[in-house]
């Protein structure tokens, strides 16, 4: 299923959801079809890429702070790269291992495939003579939902 990116009203990008949600943000009308696919409709509307909403909501929270930690948001930060050989990653790492203190933070995990995960095991990046590719780092709303 399309993926539609929502705006808030000023234009700014708000988050991504299902073509389905964007469909019945636009019947309850809530939002306008900012962007769509040519020559392509859904009933009486047009299929959205891009929605902006009518009313403006406040997001001052995400201002103040980045997004929290979460294995997913790791992964999407990555763009779900290996941070040691640059293939397709499935799993995150910490760089400092949690048996050694390592914490579930953004500085502290990277993406990683498998058999890098696997050959790392319980040693720090320099111990196991494997580089990072990038160094790890908390992300912003903007870098997480482009």
């Amino acid at each position: 299923m399309s993926v539609v990116l929502v705006l808030n009203a000023d234009c700014g990008p708000l988050q991504r959801v299902s073509l389905r949600h964007a469909i019945r943000m636009l019947f309850r009308q809530v939002a306008v079809v900012h962007e769509a696919r040519p020559d392509a409709t859904i009933g009486v509307y047009p299929i959205p890429t891009v929605v902006r909403l009518v009313s403006y909501v406040v997001t001052r929270w995400r201002h103040g702070r980045g997004p929290s930690w979460s294995r997913a948001g790791v992964l999407a930060r990555d763009r779900g790269v290996c941070a040691y050989c640059g293939k397709a990653a499935s799993t995150i790492d910490h760089v400092l291992p949690r048996s050694r203190g390592g914490r579930n933070e953004w500085s502290n995990t990277v993406a990683a495939c498998h058999s890098c995960n696997n050959r790392k095991r319980d040693r720090t990046p320099a111990e196991a003579r494997m580089p990072l590719r990038t160094i790890p780092s908390a992300p912003t709303w903007g870098s997480l939902a482009g």
